[in-house]
């Protein structure tokens, strides 16, 4: 892992609690991440114009098995 390498997006999750478990299964299996939304933290559990997405963010490097995981874990 380089110091300086980018974060990128392996997953769009519609809600918070979305994302956390994706965030969960991430962490698991020792892949660091964090969220990423442009809505301010509120206590309304529905989304108004995708106020509420959230995009999980991974190291580049990390990314395939990041993927990798998500997938199996949603369809497996």
């Amino acid at each position: 892992m380089k110091s300086n390498e980018k974060m990128v997006e392996v997953y769009h999750a519609r809600n918070e609690m979305e994302a956390q478990v994706i965030k969960g299964l991430l962490e698991s299996y020792d892949i660091p991440c964090f969220l990423k939304s442009n809505a301010a933290p509120s206590v309304h559990l529905f989304t108004i114009d995708g106020m509420s997405e959230v995009k999980i963010m991974v190291l580049e490097s990390l990314a395939d098995k990041a993927k990798e995981l998500i997938v199996s874990d949603n369809h497996g």
